[in-house]
């Protein structure tokens, strides 16, 4: 039985807190720590922008050489990004000093960061603020921490499922920030998911990929990709569950995987910046998921048609010349497309290409003046 819940329920073996550190103003919380009592697998994604921040440069190489983790250290108001050889030694510095206040090695904590690019991270305020951190890490921390690694949104992204895997009840938390810059590989997007599942580390690896590509790549609400997107995610295995690795408790630790990954993507486009309105588009009878999910891109990326959806004007018109600019080799004839009332938040628009029987699903917002006025005072 699987069973989900709309709050982050940390898994056995996880401890979390969440502080202010002094990046943002009136003493928001900004500095967050999710910790594991023991050694932990890891599996990451991360974006695909050839221009990374410092934070990433660093859990790639810690990934590289290190196979079992224990800390995710993460600040928001400073992406510690085009921040060149200083911003690296700042982030290797904050996992050297997690790694002596907790008593672990500064390559199993892996380092996140999210908000303005181009500023030197405030290493001396993280620094400062870690011992507090440390200190206060518990298992009713994650109410801090959650809050922690938010930027613009405006309301918390948790939620956790839990199931059995042979008689052992296994649980998967995920928490998410994001709500502009959002394009797919991945957004201006963070999510930290833990779990206690004994998983190794190709299923473990292969799970996320899967899940991943369905959720927080199919997900754009300007077709803007950040440089610190990141999904990183710990398994410790104190669940005691038979080792996971291929068959039917790999299909289930996936379903359940893929409903955290996907309600945390679906919750980012519910939270985009200035957005009235969430979009889901359904490409079916395609080629391939991959040609499905280009058409629907092309079409959730559309200025024009993102405006119409703001202004619930019918100019579907729109949605037939974003198909012909994706590229794919669709046909007029075989081109039908159905969209629900304007009128109402949420609008479902289903595309047939008539070329095959793949499908894909993406989910976008409209576009609207508030969404200007927040990215024009950003900064």
């Amino acid at each position: 039985m699987m069973r989900v819940y709309a709050k982050a329920i940390l898994p056995a073996g996880f401890l979390a807190n969440g502080v202010s550190c002094g990046i943002k103003r009136k003493a928001k919380l900004d500095l967050a720590l999710f910790y594991s009592e023991i050694p932990a697998k890891a599996s990451c994604k991360f974006t695909t922008n050839k221009i990374i921040a410092a934070p990433l440069v660093l859990c790639k190489k810690y990934l590289k050489a290190n196979k079992q983790f224990q800390a995710i250290i993460v600040n928001s108001g400073n992406a510690n990004c085009f921040t060149g050889r200083d911003g690296l030694a700042d982030a290797e510095e904050s996992s050297r000093t997690l790694a002596r206040a907790s008593g672990i090695k500064k390559e199993a904590v892996l380092v996140s960061s999210t908000g303005v690019i181009g500023k030197r991270l405030p290493l001396g305020k993280i620094k400062k603020s870690i011992p507090e951190l440390v200190a206060g890490f518990s298992v009713a921390g994650i109410d801090k921490a959650k809050k922690a690694i938010m930027t613009t949104d405006t309301f918390v992204k948790e939620i956790s499922v839990k199931f059995n895997v042979g008689g052992k009840v296994v649980t998967i938390c995920g928490v998410a920030k994001g709500a502009g810059m959002i394009a797919p590989n991945m957004a201006t997007m963070l999510s930290f998911i833990l779990t206690d599942a004994n998983i190794t580390q190709k299923a473990l690896n292969r799970a996320l990929a899967d899940c991943v590509e369905k959720s927080f790549n199919c997900i754009t609400v300007d077709g803007c990709m950040s440089t610190n997107d990141s999904v990183i995610m710990l398994s410790n295995g104190a669940a005691g569950n038979s080792l996971i690795d291929t068959g039917k408790n790999f299909i289930a630790f996936v379903n359940a995987l893929r409903i955290v990954c996907l309600e945390l993507a679906k919750m980012i486009i519910r939270d985009a910046e200035g957005a009235s309105k969430f979009i889901q588009i359904k490409i079916k009878k395609a080629k391939s998921f991959q040609e499905a999910k280009k058409c629907a891109l092309a079409i959730a990326n559309s200025n024009l048609f993102k405006a119409a959806m703001y202004g619930e004007n019918p100019n579907f018109g729109r949605i037939a010349a974003s198909v012909g600019a994706s590229g794919v080799d669709v046909k007029e004839r075989d081109l039908k497309f159905k969209v629900s009332s304007l009128k109402k938040k949420n609008i479902f628009v289903d595309v047939s290409l008539g070329r095959g029987k793949s499908c894909a699903t993406v989910y976008t917002s409209d576009l609207t003046p508030e969404y200007i006025k927040i990215n024009a005072e950003y900064n």
